[in-house]
């Protein structure tokens, strides 16, 4: 019998994520997206012995990993569930949770999902152009550029991977599929890619910013961003704390907004003289990671830590 493949993941910004969240060991936490545990794992050493976490995946195999094998977590404290942070509110009421002291966010894709050749994350390997991070449901990538037309494939390319050569590269991957021979493989699309954009920026590969646009958009990523936003507003105990965790321009531009918004009073223009909305978020910074971390893990390079606190006001339940 061949033995399943263990694709490894470094959490990154760990400790500086669960130092920012937890203000309450006793309190009760959700890590939204559980990834391969890195967080949930600190954040429970964290924790009182009354403290609780739940976890969230919409990957199948991440919450198969939170609760099969050697790397399972055995602790009354902490259940995982197989849904996306879009709809946790839903989840955690059917455990019987309508607030919580923190939430955590870890975006984008883990290491076991890119490292992975069957998932069809990354043009480092070859394998189906699949994408998504929940197979059970949803249209991969390779059914979404056998069925778009060229306008609708240079509208994702140009608006989720801000790629410049979107509408070459749509125009390349229609008069493919036209000539009977579409893009189903990874290695497929890079090469595609390759011949339509006609400049790259150092270091980079040329498809890099047209997988991430499929990705993005195959999974919805940004709609399930805001959701799962403005499902904290209401979730978050006065002083809980919100940690997101960001690795690209778009979702980071999602989360700032969101708290700026959130952390402004709000007066009515129809009564001007009431007093103003209180204000729901406070926000309490970035972080990014140092250069120690940096050279350990290239990947954390682009990452950015958003952490906000839930205001002392009335809160709405």
């Amino acid at each position: 019998m061949t033995a399943t493949p263990v694709f490894a993941h470094t959490t990154v910004l760990l400790n500086e994520a669960v130092d920012a969240l937890v203000t309450d060991p006793n309190g009760i936490y959700v890590d939204g997206t559980f990834g391969r545990g890195g967080h949930s794992r600190l954040l429970l050493e964290r924790l009182s012995p009354t403290g609780r976490l739940l976890a969230i995946d919409r990957d199948a195999q991440a919450v198969a990993a939170a609760s099969e094998g050697d790397e399972r977590i055995a602790d009354a404290r902490f259940s995982v569930h197989h849904t996306s942070f879009a709809h946790m509110t839903a989840t955690l009421a059917a455990q019987g949770v309508h607030q919580v002291s923190g939430l955590l966010l870890d975006l984008g894709v883990s290491s076991p999902q890119i490292d992975n050749p069957e998932r069809g994350f990354s043009f480092r390997f070859d394998g189906p152009l699949d994408m998504r991070m929940d197979t059970s449901r949803g249209e991969s990538a390779a059914e979404f550029l056998a069925r778009a037309d060229e306008r609708q494939i240079s509208e994702v390319i140009k608006n989720y991977g801000e790629e410049r050569f979107a509408v070459q590269v749509a125009k390349a991957l229609v008069a493919r599929r036209e000539s009977g021979n579409p893009v189903r493989t990874t290695t497929a699309l890079s090469e595609v890619v390759a011949g339509a954009v006609k400049t790259r920026e150092p270091g980079q590969n040329p498809a890099t910013r047209t997988f991430q646009a499929l990705r993005i958009f195959v999974n919805a990523e940004l709609e399930e961003l805001e959701q799962g936003l403005k499902s904290a507003v209401d979730l978050l105990l006065p002083g809980g704390r919100l940690v997101v965790i960001s690795f690209h321009s778009l979702e980071d531009r999602i989360v700032k907004t969101f708290i700026a918004r959130e952390s402004k009073s709000e007066f009515d223009r129809r009564a001007p003289f009431a007093a103003p909305k209180p204000t729901r978020f406070e926000s309490l910074g970035r972080v990014k990671p140092g250069e120690t971390e940096i050279r350990a893990n290239p990947r954390s390079r682009s990452a950015v830590m958003r952490v906000a606190q839930r205001s002392e006001a009335q809160v709405a339940l």
